[in-house]
């Protein structure tokens, strides 16, 4: 028998709740109403009556044709935002032609070299009419300023583009590994792309600040809030630090959170999130601008809970994560695929994906009024907890010296290892089931069309990097590399000069190479001392 009645943050849960378990609880001063502090229960006030959030699936392959072709299709079926995938080497900000590029041009993503790259991904596509997100980080200002120039190229009023950039540095040094330069110049960049976007970008949200990622390295639900709302205090001090006044950048602040199978637990997540960071935004930053305190959010659906043994059950997973993020609340929501597990997404399996997002808004009903869950005993009381195990956790990593020193501390990494540990024995002792794989095993073996990414896409890209090379104005290209080098030795934003340089057709490779030079690389200690 196992134990079910522990939730994967540890909170354990009696046979049911009642009243006594929201005994003294201020209900207006904790809860609000939708829309008003602390906005646990939503960020507006008649949410997806309305309007729905934006189903954004996350998309990116092979060339940047094929991508934008697979965005049209998306939006043929009703997708009502675009998110960008990018592959490995434009993460880590190399061109295709880079040694170490070598084998893995368009793999996990789309292949971005330059501005050319950047008007075929979007050929075709209003950028006044979508909004768009981008999951790229360290060079995240790179694809922001080739997107703006895209739009002037299509004549779009740049100050009214909406979207998204990740920009979450910090969570990269603990989970997802995409860093180039070190933590503190890496805020540098960060805080530049604030400034830039308050004078220029007004409508666009200058960073994601995600416990995704630190959910998909092994962490709890309680973990992630903890640590995703300490990077978002990082982000401010750093901007407050750079001269911004709190609510120069503050509403432009977005979040990104995962969606596990624990529904209840989920839920009580995303409202538990939203009255912290009010309460962080107003009690230690003063923040004035309602829009400051308001914590929007963007939803994927839990990649680490797929399972390639009998993958049409994450159907049903994703069904359910999915149901959690709307019933807590999110601004925006991604469903995974069910078979990405073993590949990139197919057109089938993406179209199952987004219809399920689509059976939830009008057909579950769960959309007609504001957070439905709300009063509950169960989840006011998880909600409670959750806050509460978070905020032990964020006075830890403010003991350390906030998230930058609790990262080169080692403090955040090491409690989410022994978190994702403590998971997988839990799974191999089979005190938690997932089914498919230690119980109910069975021998399906379902015929799988899976989507494969053709070898030859590299060949493609290197030729058209060639090109560009080609028909540029080498030295235009070299005097605005000397002034993005120039603006890294000191202090203006390095924005402006990046732009001149990208719009010239200077490389990704070539800007990002021109500040490895400048600020440096980061290289993570080896936990294991031989």
């Amino acid at each position: 028998m196992t134990d079910a009645h522990v939730t994967d943050s540890g909170i354990e849960l009696p046979v049911y709740y009642d009243h006594k378990d929201v005994e003294g609880k201020n209900w207006q001063q904790e809860l609000g109403s939708p829309g008003q502090y602390p906005y646990t229960r939503g960020v507006y006030p008649r949410m997806y009556r309305d309007r729905f959030w934006t189903m954004r699936q996350y998309a990116g392959f092979a060339s940047a044709e094929e991508t934008n072709q697979r965005f049209h299709y998306l939006l043929d079926c009703g997708q009502t935002g675009l998110s960008v995938a990018f592959d490995l080497p434009t993460q880590m900000g190399y061109d295709s032609d880079h040694p170490l590029s070598e084998g893995e041009v368009g793999r996990v993503g789309v292949a971005i070299d330059s501005l050319a790259d950047m008007e075929l991904l979007f050929d075709r596509i209003p950028l006044d009419q979508v909004s768009t997100s981008m999951t790229i980080n360290a060079p995240a200002c790179v694809l922001l300023l080739l997107y703006e120039l895209v739009a002037e190229k299509q004549g779009v009023d740049t100050r009214e583009l909406r979207g998204t950039i990740q920009n979450d540095i910090l969570k990269e040094y603990v989970a997802r590994g995409t860093y180039i330069f070190p933590p503190r110049p890496s805020m540098r960049l960060v805080t530049d792309t604030f400034a830039y976007c308050n004078e220029h970008l007004p409508n666009w949200n200058t960073i994601s600040i995600s416990g995704y990622h630190i959910r998909e390295a092994g962490s709890t639900a309680a973990q992630e809030l903890a640590f995703t709302l300490a990077d978002g205090i990082a982000y401010v001090e750093a901007g407050l630090a750079a001269g911004l006044e709190v609510d120069q950048f503050g509403p432009r602040l977005s979040f990104f959170f995962n969606a596990h199978n624990n529904l209840l637990e989920e839920v009580a997540k995303f409202r538990a999130a939203r009255r912290m960071w009010a309460r962080i935004m107003e009690d230690r930053f003063a923040a004035q601008d309602p829009n400051s305190l308001k914590l929007r959010f963007h939803t994927q659906t839990g990649g680490s809970t797929l399972t390639a043994q009998q993958p049409h059950n994450n159907i049903v997973r994703v069904a359910v994560q999915a149901l959690a993020a709307v019933l807590g609340g999110t601004q925006s929501l991604h469903t995974n695929s069910f078979d990405e597990a073993l590949a990139l997404p197919s057109d089938e399996s993406v179209t199952v994906a987004l219809r399920t997002q689509q059976i939830i808004a009008h057909e579950s009903g769960v959309t007609d009024t504001v957070d439905p869950f709300g009063g509950s005993f169960a989840i006011e009381s998880l909600t409670d907890e959750l806050e509460a195990k978070a905020e032990e956790l964020m006075a830890e990593v403010d003991r350390i010296g906030g998230a930058v020193a609790a990262i080169e501390e080692g403090f955040i990494q090491r409690q989410i290892e022994d978190a994702a540990y403590a998971y997988q024995l839990a799974i191999e002792r089979e005190e938690k089931i997932v089914v498919g794989v230690n119980r109910h095993t069975g021998d399906e073996r379902p015929e799988m069309r899976l989507h494969r990414v053709n070898p030859a896409v590299q060949d493609g890209q290197l030729e058209r990097l060639a090109k560009i090379r080609g028909f540029r104005d080498q030295d235009e290209v070299d005097q605005a590399l000397a002034r993005v080098r120039a603006a890294a030795k000191g202090t203006d934003n390095l924005l402006p000069p990046m732009r001149e340089a990208l719009a010239a057709y200077a490389t990704l490779g070539e800007v990002i190479g021109v500040l490895r030079e400048e600020l440096g690389e980061f290289k993570a200690r080896l936990a294991i001392q031989v």
